[in-house]
């Protein structure tokens, strides 16, 4: 098996079908072998209906049915799980992504790099709502991981299989897949692609999104930096914390012998301290628990989803 096609779909029946065609035309005309792998990601249309009637005429198409929706990155990991291709390209189900972009990917895999993340440059997306954000991100990304990229949230990309082999998607964390592969020495790079605008369906993103896209970059940074090491940035912390309480308590007693000022009379320096050690507590209880995470699935090779259905996928690939 040369190539996995990895395809997350939410409620995108009216773009299953154009979807799967440009999707074989464009692998027939490479003349390799390959895999489509479609992943429903708990639609409540009529996606994995069509899907299905699909399959039982192409076993090319392996499908794979969840029993609710888990979201976008459950979708992948499912469908990296069972690809059995030596080049795995994951893309969007919504048709913005252009399948004659695989063979470019696919030649540029083959030039030596191990990651080639798609760059949507002329991005067919609202400015206000999607474009912005993005390009805010993008910078933000970029400067926090180290790995230089103009299009983290293109979907469409082409990774090596030994490349994804050692990473576990969590969160919204497979926009972040080329930051991680290149902390264990993969070779990075990207390539514009095409990029259409929505006919059919609508969006599942939106602008509230960002939000849980910092929360992950948070826990990507500290796994790329501190996730073997985690006593240089608790202990770090800590030691910058008991200097500030020495600090602010020869503020006390200095406010008490000169300005006979009352300890138990100075609220804001009570408040302040106190509003400090919080902010401390829960961003630590924060990458603990992304730790303790990762330390439960791991431990007992629990998956980050429930299938209810495969179809064309033997039991010992999943």
């Amino acid at each position: 098996m040369d190539i996995s096609i990895v395809v997350p779909i939410y409620n995108e029946q009216d773009n299953v079908n154009a979807l799967y065609k440009a999707i074989t035309e464009a692998m027939l005309r490479m003349k390799c072998g390959y895999e489509l792998i479609m992943v429903d990601d708990g639609s409540s249309d009529g996606s994995y209906a069509l899907l299905a009637e699909i399959a039982k005429e192409d076993t090319c198409l392996k499908l794979i049915r969840f029993r609710r929706n888990f979201g976008q990155t459950a979708a992948m990991a499912a469908g990296f799980d069972v690809a059995r291709g030596s080049i795995i390209i994951p893309m969007d189900g919504d048709l913005q992504n252009d399948p004659a972009d695989i063979p470019r990917l696919v030649d540029k895999i083959h030039e030596g790099f191990d990651v080639v993340s798609g760059w949507r440059r002329d991005r067919k997306d609202t400015f206000i709502t999607r474009k912005i954000p993005s390009i805010l991100a993008n910078s933000l990304i970029s400067r926090l991981t180290g790995v230089h990229l103009h299009d983290y949230g293109c979907t469409l990309k082409a990774y090596r299989r030994e490349v994804l082999d050692g990473i576990n998607l969590y969160g919204e964390m497979h926009r972040f897949v080329p930051a991680l592969a290149s902390q264990v020495g993969a070779k990075v790079t990207e390539l514009p692609v095409n990029h259409y605008p929505r006919l059919h369906g609508v969006s599942k993103y939106g602008i509230s999104r960002t939000l849980r896209v910092i929360l992950d970059l948070m826990t990507v940074k500290f796994l790329l930096a501190y996730s073997t090491k985690p006593i240089q940035l608790f202990g770090k912390w800590g030691v910058y914390t008991i200097m500030l309480g020495a600090l602010t308590g020869t503020m006390t007693v200095y406010m008490k012998l000169f300005e006979h000022l009352s300890m138990n009379r100075n609220p804001l320096l009570i408040l302040t301290l106190f509003l400090l050690f919080m902010g401390i507590q829960f961003i630590v209880m924060g990458l603990l628990g992304e730790l303790n995470a990762r330390t439960y699935f791991e431990s007992q090779g629990k998956p980050i989803y429930v299938v209810r259905d495969r179809i064309n996928i033997d039991s010992g690939n999943a």
